[in-house]
């Protein structure tokens, strides 16, 4: 396999961009695993046919973002997402006084179905694909606070079953990354209001017609592959959504 920078970027982008998409294309094929070592950056510029210079501005890049870590004196290596780093980067909800949890949560239903257009479309997936679909409850400091209704590939999640869901040691995203090979590394997140409708307002304990924050989000793999679609539906009586931290960037 050997990504070159034509076949991945538009023309006129700058050379170190070209670069950066050539190797997250690369990443996004499946050439360099999480935890794996990259090759070195002389052979990495040679493949490229760029300057060292061009090369290590890519690299530097894509290590700001948390896709790759140098190490001093061993190489630079595909980053593998830690517990609590990845978890708050993608979990926005907290509590209104300020403080930050984990969710319990329950799994409520799991099926594979035929993709329906509107998942096909945020999705990119053909006519006729199918995907896993299933519904969480999430609940914060005891209190019930979200249910998610997520759809994921089939084709990325191959051979995925509700006891993977259900009997999981960790965050959902650390699942995809340890089992499937999904590392989830950016998201696009659209707010709405809307109201509970009967199955919801008796999930989250609230009446029927009350308001709800939905939160509809695709995250994306390497090279912006979408690798989930997800409904959220937010009681926030006693919690809210944090857009992102005061000194996190472009803030």
């Amino acid at each position: 396999m050997n990504t070159s920078l034509s076949s991945t970027v538009p023309l006129g982008s700058p050379l170190y961009e070209q670069v950066k998409q050539a190797v997250l294309a690369a990443l996004a094929q499946g050439e360099w695993k999480q935890g794996e070592a990259i090759p070195p950056e002389k052979q990495l510029a040679e493949r490229f046919g760029v300057s060292i210079g061009t090369l290590r501005k890519a690299i530097d890049e894509l290590a700001a973002e948390n896709i790759l870590v140098r190490h001093q004196g061993r190489g630079t290596y595909v980053a593998v997402h830690t517990r609590n780093h990845h978890f708050f980067k993608f979990f926005r909800i907290l509590r209104q006084d300020g403080n930050k949890s984990y969710p319990v949560t329950e799994l409520l239903r799991f099926r594979r179905v035929k993709a329906s257009a509107t998942v096909r479309e945020k999705l990119a997936l053909p006519a006729g694909a199918y995907v896993f679909e299933f519904l969480n409850k999430q609940s914060l400091n005891g209190d019930v606070v979200m249910i998610d209704e997520i759809c994921l590939p089939e084709s990325r999640f191959p051979g995925m079953t509700e006891a993977h869901l259900s009997e999981r040691a960790s965050t959902l995203y650390a699942l995809y990354q340890d089992m499937f090979g999904v590392n989830v590394i950016a998201t696009d997140e659209r707010l709405r209001t809307c109201l509970a409708d009967r199955a919801h307002a008796r999930w989250l304990g609230m009446a029927e017609g009350a308001p709800l924050l939905e939160i509809r989000r695709v995250a994306f793999s390497y090279n912006r592959q979408p690798v989930e679609w997800r409904i959220s539906r937010v009681n926030t009586e006693h919690y809210e959504y944090l857009g992102h931290e005061p000194w996190e960037a472009g803030a």
